[in-house]
Order: structure tokens, then C-alpha cells, then sequence
């Protein structure tokens, strides 16, 4: 009889490292995109994937498809942990150097833009599964030719905005920054490196600052007027709805880990987040040299090495608000270890009582 009991407490100690797995581990995902000003890849999500009316959105699509659209909030990489410019290379920087989204690199002037002028702004970064961390804006230095593929050397040296945990509000971050005075065609660069995870997200603006061409052209008039090479004609961008981002949620490839609310104030992750069905559909690093992943077919592979690199144990699991901290992660373990040890009680006493009804 004490052999059995040993061996019942034996294989109860080896449930409660199995509890605190189960209620610990998990990825801690985060996607969004700016959309005040309109980054590229929203802009040409809410013309609609299959059918843009912009000249550059067509193209974006005749060079990757249709899927990067539906993947509007996934312009990332798993572990950058602040090193961007080491691990972006030149001319890649609007997509990350991610093979996925290369339609958003190319040098052209007619991709649809917002006007902006230079002073106080209030920007706006739609986030479908928000995080801690630090949002950082360059803009592009006077001389910037949008038909040349966007290089490092072309932003100036420090961010002109740079927030840490901004306010959450309505699904999206608002924070307010100066503009720099500066006219004609320029491009405005978002850089949201995350505190709780190595993962950062990165966001390229086509803005009109007045003195130049213009951004403010009909969609159908700049499609009709623009050509493959980049014409001065520009379209209006638009942020996508809400109603659109619940619409076309189906069709994502992109995972919220779990995240979901009712887009209220305070944190809450916004309603109508676009749940994919699977991961991030590749590895979350490009085709540079830290390379795509091998067993990527289409984006629809699951969320296996971007998984691993965007959440280790260590980062606490699921900070799923600004105001979260890393007491969610002990709060986590402290859960976890009591639930197994309520187990532990349970089933050793079940035992007991089942020895003494065989005596």
C-alpha cells in the first residue's frame, strides 16, 4: 500500500510542472499599422484586396498577390529587439525585408497618400492586438525621391515622435507629435518595438506636406492618370473600416493569440480584430540574410519559428494592454500553482478512499 501511495505522490509532483505549462505558454503576438497617416499596405487593404483602384495598389498585388493585404497588421519581425537598421536592409525597409509584403517596397510616386501638414499632429496606429512598447516616427530629409528605393540615409537620424505605452483608445493608439516643416512628397516610417516581446512592427506613410504634388485626387482619376514608373498624380489614401476589418477577417493567415474584446477604452483589445486561422504564415524574419522560412508555402504555414522567437516563457505570456505588467506572468504561476496543487488533493484523496473500500 505505501508503494502505491509513493507512486501517487510521484506522478502528482509531475502534474504541477505540466499545470504551469498549460496555464503559462502561449505566443504574445501583437499586429497593427499606421493609420493616421495611412501606411501603404492599409491604404491598399481598404481599396480591397481583389480589386485596388490605385495604380500602385495594383501593383503591389501583381507583384505579391493578394494575401499581404489580408495580412494588412503583420509588417514585422519576430526578434528584432532594436535592431533595425542591422537586420533591414536598404530598399527593403517598407516591408520589413519580409519576401511577403516586397510589393510595398517599390519606388514609385503615386502611392496613395495623405496630406499633412507640417506642427503639432495627432497620430493614430490601429492596433488589432495590442502590447507595451515604444512607437518611433522618422521622416523622410528634404531632397527625398520616392521613385528610389527607400534607404536608411534617407530618414533623418532621430524620430521627430517617439512614445512609450501611448493611450489606447477606440482599438488604436493616439499620440500626438511635431511634424517637421517640410514640403512636397515625403515618408513618414513607424517603428513599434515591443517591451514584453523582441518583436517589432514597421509602417511606411506616403504624406503630402503641401508645396507639391498633390495627395488629394480622386482614386479613379490617379488610377486612370498614373503610370507603372510612378507618376507625380497621387490618391487619396483611406484606413480601412472597422467593418471592413471584421468582413475580411476570415480570409487573414494572421494569429491574435487569443486576443479579442469589445473595443472599449482602457486597454481592450478593439472588436472586430481579424482572428486568423493560423499563424503568421512564415518566419517572421525576410529573404534577406536571415532568410525565409523553408517550410512556407503561401503564407498558410502555421506559427512555428516566428512562434518561438516572438514568445519565450520568459516574456511573461500575454500583456495583452498597455497598462499590463510583468505581475501577469507571477499572478500566471501563482494561478497555476495552486490549481495543481488543488489537484494533487483531490486525486490523492480519491485514492485513499478507494484503498480503504477495496480493505
Amino acid at each position: 500500500m505505501r508503494m502505491r501511495h509513493q507512486a501517487v505522490r510521484i506522478s502528482l509532483l509531475g502534474l504541477t510542472p505540466l499545470a504551469l505549462t498549460a496555464l503559462t505558454a502561449g505566443p504574445a503576438e501583437a499586429h497593427g499599422s499606421m493609420t493616421d497617416p495611412v501606411s501603404r499596405v492599409s491604404a491598399c487593404f481598404a481599396e480591397g484586396p481583389e480589386h485596388p483602384r490605385s495604380a500602385a495598389c495594383k501593383a503591389m498585388v501583381a507583384a505579391a498577390g493578394t494575401q499581404p493585404l489580408y495580412d494588412w497588421n503583420e509588417v514585422n519581425i519576430g526578434d528584432a529587439a532594436g535592431r533595425h537598421r542591422q537586420i533591414i536592409p536598404d530598399g527593403k525597409l517598407c516591408s520589413a525585408g519580409r519576401a511577403k509584403y516586397k510589393g510595398l517596397d517599390m519606388a514609385r510616386a503615386d502611392w496613395p497618400g495623405t496630406k499633412l501638414t507640417s506642427g503639432k499632429h495627432t497620430f493614430r496606429y490601429r492596433a488589432t492586438a495590442p502590447h507595451r512598447g515604444t512607437f518611433e516616427l522618422y521622416i523622410t530629409k528634404d531632397g527625398y525621391d520616392p521613385k528610389k528605393p527607400l534607404k536608411w540615409s534617407d530618414l533623418e537620424a532621430k524620430p521627430f515622435a517617439k512614445v512609450t505605452n501611448p493611450t489606447l483608445r477606440n482599438g488604436s493608439y493616439i499620440f500626438d507629435g511635431t511634424v517637421p516643416k517640410k514640403s512636397g512628397r515625403h515618408l513618414v516610417y513607424s517603428i513599434w518595438q515591443r517591451s514584453d516581446s523582441p518583436e517589432a512592427f514597421y509602417t511606411c506613410s506616403d504624406v503630402d506636406l503641401g508645396g507639391g504634388a498633390p495627395a488629394t485626387k480622386s482614386l479613379a482619376a490617379a488610377g486612370t492618370a498614373a503610370s507603372a514608373e510612378g507618376a507625380a498624380d497621387t490618391a487619396a489614401a483611406s484606413a480601412p473600416t472597422e467593418e471592413q476589418i471584421a468582413a475580411e477577417a476570415g480570409k487573414s493567415t494572421v494569429s491574435h493569440g487569443g486576443h479579442g474584446g469589445d473595443g472599449g477604452d482602457g486597454g481592450d483589445t478593439p472588436a472586430g480584430a481579424g482572428h486568423g486561422t493560423t499563424g503568421h504564415g512564415e518566419s517572421a524574419h525576410g529573404d534577406n540574410a536571415h532568410g525565409e522560412s523553408a517550410h512556407v508555402t503561401d503564407g498558410h504555414a502555421p506559427h512555428s519559428a516566428g512562434q518561438a522567437a516572438n514568445a519565450p516563457a520568459a516574456q511573461g505570456g500575454h500583456l495583452a494592454e498597455t497598462g499590463g505588467d510583468d505581475r501577469t506572468a507571477l499572478l500566471a504561476v501563482g494561478g497555476a500553482g495552486v490549481l495543481a496543487a488543488g489537484s494533487a488533493v483531490l486525486f490523492l484523496t480519491a485514492r485513499r478512499r478507494s484503498a480503504r473500500n477495496r480493505a
